[in-house]
């Protein structure tokens, strides 16, 4: 059973971009979120919290992996980089979607995910400097802060309500009705017609 949401963590890992989707996917209580790491040890984030990774990237259960996410952060330029490469492929042939955003969609360009869906980066000569083996470029689209397509979300660095919202859409979370207002309210905060009560209860689950 596909019931587990994965995030990638590793030392500066830009926390915000993903805090969001995280929060959307812990509400309804259906989802497991679980850390995933390099090694099973703790790594601070960019804004300074301290996280020790439920297990690495080696011991991924891909029977139970619903969504892969991978934030931004300086590692996408690092060593580690090959590693985090092969296990996106796995998890992407073992059939489930994954989300990257800021510098994560690099990983998704060496992965080869990219060259044939449509996609988003920070901007359009992102992903050609860092990946010269990437051939995505006419599936770039430069209009957009998220996009969803093919099994893969991405997002630029400015789209962090945007990536929350493609996860939303792709795991089903609450109705269409709902998730339509929790966008305006958190992307304009122009509040739902019933809203009239606690924060809480702004999105009703479907």
């Amino acid at each position: 059973m596909r019931d587990t949401v994965y995030v990638l963590v590793f030392e500066g890992f830009a926390d915000w971009q993903v805090a969001l989707a995280l929060s959307e996917i812990r509400r309804p209580g259906d989802w497991e979120v679980d850390t995933v790491g390099f090694s099973r040890e703790s790594v601070t984030s960019m804004s300074g919290m301290r996280v020790v990774p439920d297990c690495s990237l080696d011991e991924l259960d891909l029977d139970a992996v619903a969504l892969l996410m991978l934030p931004g952060g300086h590692v996408w330029l690092s060593a580690y980089a090959e590693q985090i490469t092969r296990a996106v492929r796995r998890v992407h042939d073992a059939g489930a979607p994954v989300a990257a955003i800021d510098d994560g969609v690099l990983a998704l360009a060496r992965a080869g995910l990219i060259d044939r869906c449509r996609h988003t980066a920070n901007w359009a000569g992102h992903l050609g400097r860092d990946v010269p083996a990437y051939k995505g470029h006419e599936q770039y689209d430069a209009n957009v802060l998220a996009v969803s397509d093919g099994g893969v979300i991405t997002a630029s660095h400015l789209g962090s309500v945007e990536f929350a919202r493609e996860i939303i859409h792709t795991l089903d979370l609450y109705s269409a009705s709902d998730r339509h207002h929790w966008y305006r309210l958190f992307k304009h905060a122009i509040p739902p017609p019933w809203f009239a009560g606690e924060p809480t209860e702004i999105i009703r689950a479907a």
